[in-house]
């Protein structure tokens, strides 16, 4: 009796939609995502109005999206994108204006799951950083929507309470990236006026986007926030953004904690990076230092963690189910050293109780 024919496998690779009004980046966006075996490119569109007819008719994992394009462009395609396939991850990219930031930022909040900016004018030829950085980022979102690729959800060890009351923290220092600016918004919307902690943020963001950034954080938690600026003095109450571009580290200027800037080698990939900020507040603020890390593809804070838990500091992440990305929370709770992995709503009762 014949075989009976088995079934085909599904394709394993990410499904993306590339969409670019113009035909010369979409082709460079295209042969810049199928150098990874692990991507393919079912669709592209050269506008929000396309992009919709073509999701009409292929599933996706992935969008990439542009902001500025005729006949509908990417923020007003972005609702309707999600509403066509839920179940899809958009990655805006624009140019690095003030004005795309804005958008861009506004689009996070709208249900994009990460940006990429594109390079100045000179074209996409050429450019390694927005491959590798765009490459990750569709790679990363589109595994975490694949049942195929899932990782296997271990429950995170957690460190034992101290057995004396633990030290009232000086200063919160925040980590995050893939999908953080959201989840932000809503911890400093819960912290508001309940928090007289400084608070240090490393956010894997470019220049001009850290800026906005901070005007965002600043409405949303009631108090002051700006891009850092370095030997300024580190103060209760307000929030201290790392610029894009920079490593925001902590010092000294006699016995009052400061804030240094440099540019240093990136670490992780990433300038601003979260592990040299929680190296250094620890070795400043040793006990006095509690952490928190955030969505963020990528390992960028564990190290760091690892030396706030040494230096007597506290640290929590966010848990697997309410983050877009679970690399940075996930690497920092596999050290053993977390002392909760939490849900986002649950994060700014944590430290509202640790701070008081």
């Amino acid at each position: 009796m014949p075989e009976a024919a088995s079934s085909p496998a599904r394709d394993c690779r990410v499904r993306i939609l590339v969409v670019d009004d113009s035909a010369i980046v979409r082709g460079l966006i295209v042969q810049t995502l199928e150098r990874d075996p692990a991507l393919s490119v079912v669709a592209r569109a050269a506008n929000g109005e396309a992009a919709l007819a073509e999701l009409a008719r292929t599933p996706v994992d992935v969008v990439v999206l542009d902001i500025e394009m005729p006949v509908m462009d990417g923020l007003t395609a972005l609702p309707l994108i999600l509403k066509l396939q839920p179940e899809a991850r958009v990655v805006m990219a624009s140019t690095l204006t003030r004005r795309n930031a804005r958008i861009s930022l506004q689009a996070l909040q709208a249900g994009a799951a990460d940006y990429v900016p594109k390079p100045e004018t000179g074209g996409l030829v050429g450019a390694e950083d927005f491959a590798r950085e765009l490459t990750a980022k569709v790679k990363a979102l589109g595994r975490q929507g694949s049942p195929v690729s899932a990782p296997t959800v271990v429950a995170p060890a957690v460190r034992p309470a101290p057995l004396s009351p633990p030290v009232r923290p000086q200063v919160v220092a925040i980590g995050g990236s893939t999908g953080a600016p959201p989840a932000l918004m809503s911890l400093f919307a819960d912290l508001k006026g309940e928090l007289e902690q400084a608070v240090l943020l490393t956010q894997h963001m470019p220049p001009t986007f850290t800026a906005m950034l901070a005007e965002q954080l600043e409405r949303a938690g009631g108090r002051p926030a700006a891009e850092a600026r370095d030997g300024e003095p580190i103060l209760p109450g307000r929030i201290y953004v790392a610029p894009g571009g920079w490593h925001m580290t902590v010092g000294r200027s006699g016995q009052v904690p400061v804030i240094r800037l440099n540019q240093e080698p990136p670490e992780h990939f990433c300038r601003p990076s979260v592990d040299p900020m929680l190296r250094s507040a620890a070795a400043v603020y040793g006990p006095g230092l509690l952490a928190v890390i955030l969505t963020g593809m990528g390992s960028d804070g564990a190290e760091g963690c690892r030396a706030v838990a040494e230096a007597g500091g506290r640290f929590v992440v966010q848990d697997e189910a309410t983050s877009v990305v679970w690399g940075m929370p996930g690497a920092a709770a596999r050290t053993g050293l977390a002392e909760a992995a939490l849900p986002l709503n649950q994060i700014a009762p944590w430290v509202r109780r640790a701070c008081a």
